[in-house]
């Protein structure tokens, strides 16, 4: 993710992260007062108070360093996160929160990698692309609200602890 192409390298490691270079780069002593959005790869290390926009490409990456945060909502397909973010993520490919990652707010996503030591103070939403996203409170986002099935809430148990087990 970070540091471009280099070329043809056979000696690297394979990888199933998507592999974007940094097309923009917020320095650490800047702050930024209003949305971004962007297109390609963002890597983030000062501080951005508003919302974090990709464009619709599905390739398009933002990584955020152990000095950087968010103050807003965040919706770029691919995400690695080490800093903080206050506000919902929204990846709808891959978010991946390193030991430092702080969340304040609700996390949507496809894809979870959270090291150990990584902490979010909000709910964790399951999106498999089908538009009925999963909760880890049990059931779908919608049906989280309702009433509850015992049998629907076991399937969702079983879900839940695979997509632990499995990232």
């Amino acid at each position: 993710m970070f540091g471009g192409n280099s070329g043809n390298n056979s000696s690297s490691k394979s990888s199933t992260s998507t592999s974007v270079g940094v097309d923009t780069l917020i320095g650490r002593q800047t702050e930024i007062l209003g949305d971004v959005r962007f297109t390609g790869g963002l890597h983030v290390d000062g501080k951005i108070k508003g919302k974090v926009i990709a464009s619709a490409d599905k390739a398009a990456a933002l990584s955020v360093s152990e000095h950087g945060s968010i103050e807003g909502d965040v919706r770029v397909p691919n995400v690695v996160l080490n800093g903080t973010v206050t506000g919902d993520v929204h990846a709808s490919q891959k978010i991946a929160l390193s030991a430092k990652a702080r969340i304040t707010g609700n996390v949507f996503y496809r894809i979870i990698e959270m090291e150990s030591g990584s902490k979010v103070n909000g709910q964790l939403v399951h999106d498999d692309g089908t538009g009925a996203s999963e909760n880890f409170s049990g059931g779908t986002a919608a049906k989280a609200e309702g009433g509850s099935d015992p049998q629907s809430d076991e399937l969702s148990e079983a879900r839940r602890v695979k997509g632990i087990v499995n990232g």
